[in-house]
């Protein structure tokens, strides 16, 4: 067996795993007794579960992602540091959803903004102002942790300073802030926004796989720009 059929069949070996993990996570929400126990567990525990959920699937959908563009799957000490700042993410999604939607409703009964009453409305406008406000800044955030771990895993320690103008900042504002936020984000979470409360920040944390494949596929067909942006979130 040449060095490419090896390749080929390590590669088959990781889909059929990856494939194996996924359905294993969505059997824990098809199932009753496991929903029951995971939505019970979240509302108990909100932060910790959106932390898990995010750190899991999150990772998850990088890992295929990497997959799709590179050929292979890397997991290395920078995967677990990725998991990471996933779950913070995580922390911040469970409840920036909360004050978005809220605050959405809010302003509608105060006729701030029209609609009122009109759930579709009101899950719109909270995903809008929160994909044209927080999500700017959470997208910086996770390209400048993202940065840090590269250089970290090459044995480099960058400043701050450095990390900043590592950013292609045309490219990221045009393709993550404006292009993947207001085409794919802003839809996906009016639809998050009109499911019951607690199964919101799971099922972002599942969109947030297709996402991955998305912007893989856009890495893989062009651009540098593309892939200096490939893992954004929210």
């Amino acid at each position: 067996m040449n060095r490419r059929d090896v390749r080929g069949e390590t590669m088959k070996k990781g889909d059929l795993l990856w494939g194996g993990i996924f359905l294993a996570l969505v059997s824990l929400f098809i199932f009753p007794l496991t929903r029951g126990w995971i939505l019970q567990a979240s509302q108990m525990h909100p932060y910790l579960a959106g932390l898990i959920k995010f750190a899991i699937l999150a990772s998850l959908g990088d890992a295929l992602g990497k997959r799709i563009v590179t050929g292979r799957y890397e997991i290395s000490r920078a995967t677990i540091y990725r998991g990471v700042v996933w779950g913070i993410i995580g922390l911040m999604v469970t409840l920036v959803f909360s004050v978005f939607m809220g605050g959405a409703g809010v302003a509608q009964t105060e006729k701030l903004l029209p609609f009122a009453e009109i759930p579709l409305a009101q899950a719109f406008f909270g995903s809008a102002i929160m994909n044209l406000t927080f999500a700017p800044v959470m997208n910086t955030f996770h390209r400048l942790l993202d940065l840090a771990i590269e250089a970290r895993q090459m044995g480099a320690s960058l400043s701050f300073k450095v990390l900043i103008t590592r950013i292609d900042w045309p490219t990221f504002i045009l393709f993550n802030w404006l292009q993947v936020g207001l085409f794919f984000w802003l839809p996906v979470h009016t639809l998050i926004f009109l499911l019951p409360a607690d199964l919101r920040v799971a099922v972002a944390a599942f969109s947030s796989i297709a996402l991955g494949i998305i912007l893989s596929f856009a890495t893989k067909k062009s651009s540098t720009p593309a892939s200096l942006a490939r893992e954004e979130i929210i």
